[in-house]
């Protein structure tokens, strides 16, 4: 696939790619570049609805202009293990912090959870954490708020140091899986008083009607998913392998 940043060309073709109702899959396909490419082009540029090509260019050619004259940021303080590459660490890290806001995290959320995830111990205080990544400890209080909130990370209290430290544990994404089960069944249980408020007979209930059952059946697949990939992993805990 073609590397390097979209040409104005490219940006032309996304905007009259999605006129016409075409999708991510297909614009990503003719122009031979990854279909996360094409998402994240359009979701930083007003999303499907108001993406234009020349305001969308204007914003990538200003964003590359700031990024010269703004100094690099300092990497992260090197505490890793002997013998690895500090480099490959941070490029590894950077990488990690990428994907993660792909799905929707904020980057100081992101680069929060790459930290203890990328940390032997998968433990740290918000000290250590505001050490590491060169930040306040205001950015890192926020960050850990919403971690929580998403069930990413658990607190410990460590009481020779009478701090709280965070940490990242076995079960971190069945737990954050399962929030995410709660909210589609939310969002099903919804749908369905909508349709029997609406009746379900008429155009609005029934496509709340559908909406529900959409949601029902990602629900308990994600729930399914969830509880299979436990016993598989509790199994090999419990042989080893």
């Amino acid at each position: 696939m073609p590397g390097g940043r979209l040409t104005y060309q490219d940006r032309q073709y996304i905007a009259a790619g999605l006129t016409e109702g075409l999708t991510y899959t297909e614009i990503a396909k003719h122009l031979q570049r990854p279909i996360s490419t094409i998402t994240r082009e359009v979701t930083r540029n007003g999303g499907a609805d108001s993406y234009q090509a020349d305001r969308a260019h204007q914003a990538t050619e200003g964003r590359a202009r700031r990024r010269k004259q703004a100094p690099a940021p300092a990497p992260p303080v090197a505490t890793g293990a002997p013998g690895r590459d500090p480099q490959a660490v941070h490029a590894l890290e950077e990488r990690f912090t990428t994907v993660m806001t792909t799905t929707g995290l904020p980057r100081m959320t992101a680069r929060v959870l790459t930290c203890l995830y990328t940390t032997d111990s998968g433990s740290l205080t918000a000290a250590e954490l505001v050490q590491r990544l060169q930040v306040s400890p205001a950015s890192i209080s926020k960050a850990i708020g919403e971690l929580e909130q998403h069930e990413l990370i658990r607190r410990e209290r460590d009481p020779r140091r009478r701090r709280d430290r965070y940490v990242i544990d076995p079960d971190v994404w069945y737990r954050a899986w399962l929030v995410s089960a709660r909210q589609n069944a939310t969002m099903a249980d919804l749908a369905r008083d909508g349709a029997e408020i609406l009746d379900s007979t008429t155009p609005a209930g029934a496509r709340l009607q559908d909406m529900s059952q959409f949601f029902e059946h990602v629900s308990q697949n994600l729930i399914q998913a969830a509880e299979q990939w436990r016993q598989d992993f509790m199994s090999r805990r419990t042989t080893g392998r």
